[in-house]
C-alpha cells in the first residue's frame, strides 16, 4: 500500500519520447510573446536554475541542453540538485550566471557570452509586474531569444502555457502535451469533486517554525492552491502581494477551520517543520508534533481538533504543485475524496520526472490518543 505522507518512487519511469525533428520552432510565451527559433534549442541559459523543476519533466536529460544557469539551486532546493548531480554528473560544467534571485544578481555579460540560443527568464525577473523588463530587452537587443514562464506567481494560469512553451522550444511537443494533459485532468478532477462544496476558511502557515509568526500567502502562489482545493484563504483580504506577514492576534482571531503549515530541509536547523526530499518520515512527525505544540498555536481550534496539516514548500514552483492541490482538496472535503489518495497521483507523475521524489513531501496532524 502506498502510504500518502511518505513516497519514494522511482523517477523517470516513462520511456523517453522522440524528440521533435529538427527544424524551426515557435511558441508563445506567458507574456503574450512570439518566439521564433530556427531549430529546438540546445544551449539554454536558465535564468533560475529552478526553472530545471519544469525541464527535468519534459526533457529526458535537460542538463545535456543547459549553457548555463543560475546558482539558486544550491540555495532554494539543495536536495533535488543533489538529486540532479548523482544522475548527471556533467551538470558540474554547467557554468553560472548568476544568483537567480533578482536582475542585479544575473550577469549579462556573461549570458551573452556563452552564446545560448534561448534564455529563459521567470516573470519576475522580466519584470512581471509591469510587463517586459530591461533584461528582455537587453538580450534581444544582443540577438538572444527569450522565453517568459512562470510556475509561481499566478501558477494555475501560467503552468500550461509555460510548459507549452518550453516544449515547443526544445523539440519535446509530445512528451510535454502527455504531461500537461495528465496535468489537466488531475485539475479538472479536483475542480469537479468540489463543485458546489462549502469553502471552510484556510490558514497557510509559510516556512512554518523557523520564523516569527506568521509568514503566509496573500495573492496568487498558495492561495491558488486553496481556491483550487474548494477552501477560502484567510489572509487573501489582509495582504496586497504574494506573501507577507500576519500578526499572531490577526491569526488567532479569524479562527480558521483548517491550519496548513509548508515546511522544508531549510527549517530543520532553525527548528521548524521538515518537509521535502530525503526527508524520512520520522523526521517529518517530530517536527510537526513540535510545530503545533508552540503554545500560541496550540489555542487555535484546528489544531487541537486535528484539522491541521502541513506540504512541502518548494511544490509553490514546480508544475508538480497539483499533486498538493489534490492533497488538501482531500484535507478540506475528506468526503469527496475517499478514493482519491495523492501519493498515486505523484507516483503516476514521477514517470516524467528526470530525478526521484523521495521523502516525506507531506503530513497530517496525529489523531488523539
Amino acid at each position: 500500500m502506498i502510504d500518502r505522507r511518505t513516497l519514494l518512487l522511482a523517477g523517470l519511469a516513462c520511456t523517453a519520447l522522440p524528440a521533435k525533428a529538427a527544424g524551426p520552432v515557435s511558441a508563445t510565451d506567458v507574456l503574450g510573446r512570439s518566439i521564433s527559433l530556427p531549430a529546438p534549442a540546445k544551449r539554454i541559459v536558465l535564468a533560475q536554475a529552478r526553472q530545471i523543476n519544469a525541464l527535468g519533466l519534459i526533457h529526458p536529460d535537460p542538463i545535456s541542453i543547459l549553457a548555463g544557469w543560475a546558482n539558486d539551486m544550491e540555495r532554494q532546493n539543495a536536495e533535488a540538485l543533489a538529486r540532479y548531480r548523482a544522475r548527471f554528473p556533467a551538470i558540474g560544467d554547467v557554468p553560472i550566471v548568476g544568483d537567480g534571485n533578482t536582475a542585479n544578481g544575473f550577469s549579462l555579460e556573461r549570458t551573452i557570452a556563452l552564446g545560448p540560443d534561448l534564455v529563459v527568464l521567470s516573470r519576475s525577473l522580466a519584470g512581471t509586474r509591469r510587463g517586459p523588463g530591461d533584461l528582455v530587452e537587453k538580450l534581444e537587443a544582443a540577438g538572444i531569444p527569450v522565453a517568459v514562464v512562470d510556475f509561481y506567481l499566478e501558477p494555475l494560469r501560467d503552468t500550461v502555457p509555460s510548459l507549452r512553451a518550453l516544449g515547443r522550444l526544445i523539440g519535446q511537443e509530445a512528451r510535454t502535451e502527455k504531461l500537461i494533459s495528465f496535468y489537466a485532468e488531475r485539475m479538472q478532477r479536483i475542480a469537479a469533486r468540489i463543485a458546489g462544496a462549502a469553502r471552510p476558511s484556510v490558514f497557510i502557515h509559510a516556512h512554518a517554525g523557523g520564523y516569527d509568526c506568521c509568514m503566509t500567502a496573500g495573492q496568487g502562489t498558495f492561495n491558488e492552491f486553496i481556491n483550487a482545493a474548494g477552501g477560502r484563504n484567510i489572509a487573501a483580504a489582509m495582504l496586497p502581494g504574494a506573501t507577507g506577514q500576519i500578526g499572531l492576534e490577526q491569526l488567532l482571531s479569524a479562527e480558521p477551520d483548517v491550519y496548513v503549515a509548508t515546511g522544508g530541509t531549510h527549517l530543520s536547523k532553525l527548528g521548524g517543520l521538515a518537509l521535502g526530499l530525503g526527508v524520512p518520515e520520522s523526521d517529518a512527525q517530530a517536527s510537526f508534533a513540535k510545530l503545533l505544540a508552540t503554545p500560541a498555536l496550540s489555542t487555535l481550534r484546528a489544531i487541537r481538533e486535528r484539522r491541521a496539516f502541513g506540504f512541502w514548500h518548494l511544490f509553490n514552483d514546480t508544475p508538480l504543485h497539483f499533486v498538493a492541490i489534490e492533497a488538501l482538496a482531500k484535507w478540506l472535503h475528506p468526503e469527496r475524496f475517499t478514493d482519491i489518495e495523492p501519493a498515486a497521483t505523484l507516483a503516476e507523475a514521477a514517470r516524467f520526472s528526470a530525478i526521484p521524489f523521495d521523502g516525506t513531501l507531506w503530513i497530517a496532524a496525529a489523531a488523539k490518543p
